[in-house]
């Protein structure tokens, strides 16, 4: 869990978006894996159909023809430089599914959005 706040020049309250500070953390710490829960089964194709493997070109490209819009796209964002920036795998799985985090790393099956570095 992290907290996204911070301090602005003037010392007054500023809030990040949590996903770019978790991924900009796990790039200083060198992570293996960044996990991030979310209130959505994962990046979705434009049909609804859950996309779970993912490179940062194929990221790119949806971006670029409007399938990853909204509230999406900070959390793309942060996952998509974390990958590129070191992270060799970003997961984006829906917490409200109990026991999400180890269904996705402990399984075959994928629960989620796994974005690879490469």
């Amino acid at each position: 869990m992290i907290s996204p706040l911070g301090f602005g020049k003037d010392n007054e309250n500023t809030t990040s978006t949590p996903t770019i500070v978790a991924g900009k953390l796990a790039e200083v710490l060198k992570a293996e894996k960044l996990l991030l829960l979310t209130n959505t089964p994962g990046v979705l194709d434009k049909s609804g159909k859950l996309l779970t493997n993912l490179s940062a070109r194929e990221i790119d490209e949806l971006f670029a023809d409007g399938t990853i819009s909204g509230g999406m796209l900070p959390k793309i964002a942060g996952a998509l430089d974390a990958a590129k920036s070191g992270v060799n795998t970003v997961h984006i799985i829906d917490g409200r599914v109990p026991h999400a985090m180890l269904l996705e790393i402990l399984t075959d099956q994928a629960y989620g959005t796994m974005i690879r570095s490469h």
